[in-house]
């Protein structure tokens, strides 16, 4: 399973440059990480930007889903990333992952994923989609989500 979750509502950079997420933005991906919990998620790896909401909102999944997990900060989910890069390394992955990442990126990675162009489908915001794989990452289709 491939987890992917856009990152908490977080405090503009006029409040803090850092960006770390709103007492709301913590709220919500509590709720969020519980509910995919709930829905079966366990990744063995949870990936994120390295940006301190998207750390933020990890660190929550991480917990509420499997804190045996691998927590890591990794390249190529920077919001105006390639989704190919993400999707290249997917590819041949046999481990469950959680990404945690942001906007433009995340509904670009979501929708060269399932419809293999980078338009035309709606991600959460502040919420997660769920997708499986078939043959190995090539194709993938969405099993669930959750609002933010």
């Amino acid at each position: 399973m491939l987890l992917l979750v856009h990152h908490g509502d977080a405090v503009g950079p006029e409040v803090d440059s850092r960006r770390p997420l709103s007492a709301e933005g913590s709220a919500g991906v509590e709720r969020v990480a519980a509910q995919a919990a709930a829905r079966g998620a366990k990744p063995d790896v949870v990936w994120h930007s390295g940006k301190l909401r998207a750390k933020q909102t990890a660190e929550a999944v991480w917990r509420a889903c499997n804190a045996l997990a691998e927590l890591s900060a990794t390249r190529d989910l920077q919001p105006d990333d390639p989704p190919q890069w993400i999707r290249d390394r997917l590819r041949g992955e046999t481990r469950d992952i959680a990404i945690v990442g942001h906007f433009p990126h995340l509904p670009r990675l979501l929708a060269l994923l399932v419809t293999g162009g980078e338009a035309g489908v709606n991600f959460p915001v502040h919420g997660g989609v769920a997708l499986v794989s078939d043959d190995e990452g090539d194709a993938w289709r969405e099993i669930w989500r959750i609002d933010g």
